[in-house]
């Protein structure tokens, strides 16, 4: 059996890697990378509050006027 273990293809013992290797690796998404990807999103958020106000507004709209032909 074939197992990826971050090095390379090998035979059966990718979970039984040294552990040094296993914390020195930087395949994983950081702390910093994290953050800055909401603050790019909280910032999309300040600068667009009204647009996205307004299409959530008219999309509860849309689903409240639906919602009165179902159940009538």
């Amino acid at each position: 059996m074939l197992i990826c273990a971050g090095n390379g293809w090998n035979r059966g013992k990718g979970i039984q890697r040294n552990p040094r290797d296993f914390f020195a690796e930087e395949d994983g998404m950081g702390t910093v990378e994290v953050i800055l990807i909401i603050v790019v999103l909280i910032g999309l958020v300040i600068i667009f509050k009204t647009q996205i106000t307004k299409l959530v507004k008219s999309i509860f709209q849309s689903i409240t006027e639906d919602a009165g032909e179902v159940t009538n």
